[in-house]
């Protein structure tokens, strides 16, 4: 196995293996991976939905998502598909998959079945070298707050999204919302991670329990957006059919490109479950 940073910040390629074949010193072997870049890449892999389950599962159990319209025959498998005539993509924009769950999900891990001729590329950042990059004042002000995220906006009933979803989307009724620290901790590398997101974070909670309305907090939000997005903090990476995918979804964010009108992309995305996130200062 050969792992091989692919950027300053985030992802690392890994090389010179078949997954369906990992013993369980590969496996911490990619665990301790996955915790220093972020995102794990591999290319070439010949994976049935059985070796995907089997795959998914040595990292943690599977988190079905409420929302994704499931493989027939293997339901922990979301279908994440955009057909030539459909206009818009899943996960177009960035975001973090599941933070408006009171445990959000340890990550996803997404297999390419179906990509365009051109374009369809994924981008990912590092929201710890987001953090790391802001200063000091403005850090020791965000360890005190908590942040308010909701997923009523983009899977409720009569949302747009919901309604433009081409019946890829369901079960509207499970929406729900949480609240996390600004700043979090990693549970494993101990990192501290900027846990915000543009999809799902909403307003602000002060350290005493005091809400901010969303009018209040939305100068700040959007400030650590633009600073998380626009930093240089990120990676683009290009799909192969074969080619997966394995991100942790509290160090990172995510963008589906939306560039391949026209064409068919269908990927094969599992989530796989997490622990309860504390905060950086705890």
């Amino acid at each position: 196995m050969k792992i091989t940073p692919v950027s300053e910040h985030v992802g690392a390629e890994v090389s010179e293996i078949d997954i369906r074949r990992l013993t369980d010193g590969d496996t911490a072997t990619l665990l301790q991976a996955w915790g220093q870049h972020g995102v794990l890449f591999f290319r070439d892999q010949e994976l049935t939905p059985d070796d995907h389950i089997t795959f998914a599962e040595r990292f943690a159990p599977i988190d079905v998502n409420k929302f994704f319209q499931p493989v027939e025959t293997h339901p922990q498998i979301a279908q994440v598909l955009k057909e030539p005539d459909q206009l818009g993509n899943i996960g177009g924009g960035w975001h973090t998959d599941h933070s408006y769950d009171q445990i959000p999900a340890k990550g996803s891990i997404l297999l390419a079945r179906e990509v365009p001729p051109e374009g369809g590329d994924t981008r990912f950042l590092s929201v710890a070298a987001a953090y790391d990059a802001l200063s000091d004042g403005l850090k020791a002000t965000l360890e005190t707050l908590s942040a308010h995220h909701t997923n009523v906006h983009i899977f409720g009933a009569g949302s747009k999204h919901m309604d433009k979803a081409d019946n890829r989307l369901q079960n509207p009724e499970n929406v729900g919302s949480a609240i996390h620290p600004v700043v979090i901790k990693h549970p494993t590398t101990g990192q501290k991670l900027l846990y915000v997101n543009l999809a799902f974070t909403t307003r602000l909670i002060s350290a005493d329990g005091h809400e901010w309305t969303e009018e209040e907090s939305r100068p700040l939000i959007d400030y650590l957006l633009g600073h998380t997005a626009e930093g240089g903090f990120d990676y683009q990476f290009s799909w192969d059919e074969g080619s997966l995918a394995m991100w942790d979804n509290r160090s990172t964010w995510h963008w589906a490109l939306n560039d391949y009108q026209g064409h068919r992309r269908l990927m094969h995305r599992i989530t796989i479950a997490g622990e309860a996130l504390s905060a950086a200062a705890s």
